[in-house]
């Protein structure tokens, strides 16, 4: 049976994100910062394991977080569940996670985790940040379908994703 994007807003957890302290310039002075555009074309659905109708469909929801510099959100359905990821990214500054429970190398990267799968207070989920572009990117995965694999193995895939396109400065 094949998913259609749904519409945002179901999809969300309570993100677990801190960031370093800013820096006192404005994020525009920072010259290595990702163009505000670009994250949210870097991954597509195509990228994802989920069936939708549609996998050149847009994101299902951008710039939904104002805490972040960008944010963007893939949604679809699942039998009665809301299956997907969304990404957030905050130039000049890392992001990272108030807990976790692992880490793993990823090319040079450094990828920090928190399994969320057995957390009964939270969608099942997996929370994963590392330094992108500049800056920071935050990915959480949510599905409780356990159609698609492990969910922070899904995670991965996206961080391998972001990973080969990232803009370089």
């Amino acid at each position: 049976m094949n998913g259609t994007p749904v519409s945002a807003g179901v999809l969300d957890i309570e993100p677990p994100f801190s960031s370093g302290t800013p820096e006192p310039t404005s994020e525009s002075d920072s010259p290595d910062a990702a163009p505000a555009s670009d994250l949210c074309k870097l991954l597509s659905w195509k990228d994802l394991p989920y069936d939708v109708r549609d996998k050149a469909a847009a994101p299902t929801d951008t710039g939904y977080d104002p805490q972040f510099d960008q944010s963007c959100k893939w949604q679809t359905a699942v039998d009665s569940l809301d299956v997907g990821v969304t990404l957030r990214f905050r130039s000049g500054r890392p992001i990272t996670l108030e807990q976790n429970n692992g880490e793993f190398q990823l090319a040079d990267r450094k990828v920090t985790y928190f399994d969320r799968t057995t957390d009964t207070t939270v969608q099942p989920s997996c929370v994963l940040v590392m330094d992108y572009a500049g800056g920071g990117v935050g990915i959480i995965v949510i599905d409780g379908s356990a159609r698609f694999g492990a969910i922070c193995d899904q995670g991965k895939k996206v961080a391998e994703v972001l990973l080969a396109k990232e803009p370089t400065g």
